[in-house]
């Protein structure tokens, strides 16, 4: 018999692929959302699928009880619009809040889920280009992106030590068709003015779609893993062998680099340090249990996504 499964941020790119796999292989879906009629609309009728008006920054997690798991996604986008502090704030709120809303609910909750994956970022590792490759024991930075990760972390940790599994899947780039980083670099490579970012020789950590998914449903069902845990591809790619590859798999060229100080004017220039700067990650534990990728390589990955 499969799981009954909570998903917030179930409506967005990453957790769309998700509530679908989880119901493809058996499990029962509850999506938290604050707008459940118009989620409801983004999905296919299915029995083992519900939705729940919940709002993560103001109402309790008093459907914590109901559910074995919790894979909590939600949380404003990232780039998606300048940083001012009003939405540097907006960003921490969206994540910090509700992440402390459901750990005080699993605290009070009888019976309680048994796991609880609380998406984090690769951010938590900083904008340092000179670090080597980090696992999941490497040391925080000292950035906005940095910070925020931090505080998502730890505010999910307040449910630990209760018989709960806390996993924090330090999420990368994500490809896939439809969304996500590629989404907005598509265009210009296809019209032949595609290239990297600044210098190109930042870090880019990515993940296929298709592995993201898999990775977290292996997390819910792998027992012996809690804590944070590197979800991006086994290479270690930068952003200029990452345009390069791209313009290879649309037989464009990718040699039109975007300079940095561009992408300060038009970004703000705390935004656009977190594109030209980059930390390589490595996915340890994930390797370490046996994880098995379908897209290990950059090639691999756009091959599938762009046939």
């Amino acid at each position: 018999m499969g799981k009954r499964v909570a998903v917030t941020g179930g409506t967005g790119f990453i957790g769309k692929a998700l509530v679908a796999a989880l119901i493809a292989r058996g499990d029962s879906v509850l999506v938290l959302t604050r707008s459940p009629e118009k989620a409801r609309a983004s999905f296919r009728a299915h029995a083992e699928l519900d939705f729940e008006a919940w709002d993560a920054e103001r109402q309790p997690a008093s459907w914590v009880a109901s559910v074995d798991a919790i894979v909590h996604l939600a949380g404003e986008g990232v780039f998606d619009a300048r940083w001012s502090e009003a939405r540097k704030r907006a960003l921490v709120d969206s994540r910090v809040l509700g992440t402390k809303a459901i750990a005080e609910a699993i605290r009070e909750a009888s019976p309680r889920p048994q796991v609880w994956l609380s998406a984090s970022a690769i951010g938590y590792y900083g904008q340092d280009s000179s670090k080597p490759p980090q696992p999941e024991s490497g040391a925080p930075g000292d950035d906005f992106l940095a910070r925020l990760a931090q505080d998502w972390e730890r505010a999910a940790d307040r449910a630990h030590g209760i018989g709960v599994r806390v996993v924090h899947p330090r999420i990368g780039l994500v490809l896939g068709k439809g969304g996500g980083a590629l989404a907005q670099m598509l265009p210009p490579f296809r019209a032949g003015v595609g290239g990297p970012l600044g210098s190109g020789k930042q870090a880019f950590p990515w993940i296929h779609l298709d592995d993201a998914v898999r990775a977290l449903l292996f997390l819910l069902d792998t027992p012996t893993v809690d804590g944070p845990v590197n979800l991006v591809a086994p290479a270690t790619d930068t952003m200029g062998a990452f345009a390069k590859a791209l313009g290879h798999a649309l037989h464009r060229p990718a040699f039109f680099a975007v300079p940095g100080f561009a992408l300060a004017a038009a970004l703000g220039a705390e935004r656009a340090r977190a594109l030209l700067e980059g930390v390589p990650v490595l996915p340890e534990k994930l390797q370490a249990k046996g994880f098995a990728y379908r897209f290990p390589t950059v090639d691999a990955a756009l091959a599938d996504i762009l046939a």
